[in-house]
């Protein structure tokens, strides 16, 4: 998990996954929105799984800041997420649509009419 100076992890990504590439919820996107559920932690619980656990402890993360916060491949982040959805650890919400995100030429356009507006 974590790494070296020079370049390559200490711990290969395989290893904090127990060896599973896949994960079990193939829809977890790298925008999808984790937030950690008020459930108990079981005991023996592997330790990237805790990592990930204790990063969403202070709120809500994407999966890819997650991967890179926990310097691991986002295909591990998946399967540990998607681990952890399974046991209701964690709960998960699809990114917003692209064409319900605001379109930041408009606000733009919007924040530059309102000054012009004011200055008249």
């Amino acid at each position: 998990m974590t790494g070296r100076r020079g370049g390559r992890p200490l711990v290969p990504a395989y290893l904090s996954t127990g060896g599973v590439a896949r994960p079990s919820r193939p829809h977890l996107e790298r925008l999808t929105v984790l937030t950690r559920a008020r459930t108990p932690l079981p005991t023996g619980l592997p330790a990237a799984e805790l990592a990930l656990l204790e990063l969403l402890s202070g709120g809500t993360l994407t999966a890819v800041e997650a991967a890179a916060l926990l310097r691991l491949p986002f295909s591990a982040v998946r399967v540990l997420a998607a681990d952890l959805v399974d046991r209701d650890l964690v709960r998960t919400r699809a990114p917003i649509p692209a064409a319900e995100r605001f379109d930041p030429d408009l606000l733009k356009r919007v924040a530059d009419g309102l000054r012009a507006l004011k200055h008249q």
